[in-house]
């Protein structure tokens, strides 16, 4: 019995251990520690005992002692290949990371979202997650010149990209959408509403997306008999597609119909049609891709392809937990898009 009531007020009491939660249970520690840390080589009645055990006693598993055996941490990488501006402000991929987030409550797996927008970061982040600070990596809105996803396949790390690579990787897996057949859709609804003398938003030269949409777009403009139209690059933001459209209305005066490549672009074009006095859609129609919740609020609110968001990055954490666990995970998913009308096309 302590002889200093006072300092005994004042102690923190011990947490509960291992052996504590197999004394209570009446089973050895290596039973409690192959119930805690998942292994199936346990009796169900002595699983049930340790479970009660744990529930007790109020056993938290230390997280960092687990990792020494088990050789994972329970966390996921959610690279964004962005600055860190554009990511915060993108609405598309903030819903990818909510989304992913989402998907994981109650697997007892967390995000960990790193952003990479140079060469210096890539390093970094590939050093870090083959220091086993994660078990597996997402990696958004990459880049043709990108050289993480290859740098994270050599080094063997589960790997998912949100998009189709431009080139084979050897390893890992991606969750893309119809972007060739959006770009059709948003094309045919610009013709078969007769729109004549179009024009086109594209995103970066350099990313798969955009080359897929604009593939699309032109394909179906093609195939309807009318003339190339004028192609215009924006960077997937806002002021991008503001700049391209107030260039696109000096190059082709006369344009009735534009497609942007994401709805971020064609509210920028909104923005400089208005500017220039040209109604919408009655002067110029405008589509855009991806269907933000920001659409509904434009004036007109705007016609645009929808993407899977949530269902790309919902896809996306299964395919990275099945890699991570030997279950599979990789090879390619595209998930199908479809035509939102609304009142600007």
């Amino acid at each position: 019995m302590s002889s200093d009531p006072a300092q005994d007020a004042h102690r923190v009491p011990r947490l509960p251990t291992l052996e504590t939660v197999a004394a209570v249970a009446g089973v050895s520690r290596a039973t409690v520690s192959r119930v805690v840390n998942g292994s199936s080589r346990v009796d169900p009645e002595l699983r049930r005992l340790v479970e009660q055990a744990v529930a007790t006693v109020g056993y938290v598993p230390n997280r960092a002692a687990r990792s020494l055996v088990t050789r994972r941490t329970d966390a996921i990488g959610l690279v964004v290949r962005e600055p860190v501006e554009f990511g915060a402000a993108d609405p598309y991929l903030a819903g990818i990371v909510v989304a992913a987030s989402q998907s994981l409550v109650g697997t007892g797996v967390h995000l960990a979202v790193m952003m990479a927008c140079s060469d210096d970061d890539h390093s970094t982040i590939t050093t870090s997650v083959r220091a086993a600070h994660v078990d597996g990596v997402i990696l958004v809105s990459v880049h043709d010149d990108d050289p993480l996803p290859g740098q994270l396949v050599r080094a063997g790390i589960p790997l998912v990209l949100g998009g189709r690579p431009a080139a084979p990787l050897g390893g890992g897996g991606y969750v893309d959408v119809d972007n060739v057949g959006g770009g059709r859709t948003a094309g045919q609804r610009l013709t078969e509403t007769g729109r004549r003398r179009l024009a086109v938003i594209t995103g970066p030269a350099d990313m798969t997306a955009a080359a897929d949409r604009l593939e699309g777009f032109l394909a179906q403009v093609a195939e309807s008999g009318l003339p190339e139209p004028v192609i215009v690059e924006g960077a997937f933001t806002r002021a991008s597609g503001e700049r391209a459209t107030t260039e696109l209305l000096a190059r082709r005066p006369d344009v009735d119909g534009i497609f942007a490549a994401n709805d971020l672009m064609a509210i920028g074009a909104v923005r400089a049609l208005r500017d220039a006095g040209r109604r919408i859609p009655d002067d110029v129609a405008v589509i855009g891709f991806d269907d933000i919740e920001l659409c509904r609020y434009v004036e007109p609110p705007l016609t645009t392809v929808h993407q899977p968001a949530a269902q790309q990055a919902r896809t996306m954490v299964e395919m990275v937990l099945a890699q991570i666990a030997g279950r599979g995970g990789t090879g390619a998913c595209r998930l199908p898009t479809h035509l939102v009308v609304r009142g600007s096309a």
